[in-house]
């Protein structure tokens, strides 16, 4: 069986793993063997932590609610049992920004959700 050198498939293939290693510290950017497996690591944390982004965002909405809730003399808990028994379909994240940058309207569906509270 002939003898095969690969020829530029292989100086691709290493090149495109050394250009993904750029910026990494010392052998890490220059050396393919150790490069290959930093970049491997590198994209496994990436793909890992996109969906850790979501769980961190989610969280953060729900810390700036909830204080901004308490402002209002409510927990998060009953804003959000009220906000749904009102039937307002508002999102955490909308919630979220409006306790921030508009707190009269945070106000007026803290108030919405008292009222759908009440027997």
């Amino acid at each position: 069986m002939p003898r095969v050198k690969r020829g530029p498939k292989r100086k691709n293939r290493r090149a495109k793993v050394l250009k993904l290693a750029k910026g990494y510290y010392g052998t890490k950017s220059k050396s393919y063997r150790i490069a290959k497996l930093q970049v491997e690591k590198s994209l496994a944390y990436a793909y890992r932590d996109r969906k850790a982004k979501k769980r961190d965002f989610r969280g953060l909405w729900i810390v700036r609610i909830n204080a901004a809730a308490r402002d209002n003399d409510i927990t998060y808990s009953r804003l959000m049992d009220g906000l749904k028994k009102s039937g307002s379909d508002i999102n955490r994240k909308m919630l979220s920004d409006l306790a921030v940058s508009d707190p009269g309207a945070f106000t007026h569906l803290v108030s919405v959700a008292k009222k759908a509270l009440q027997p």
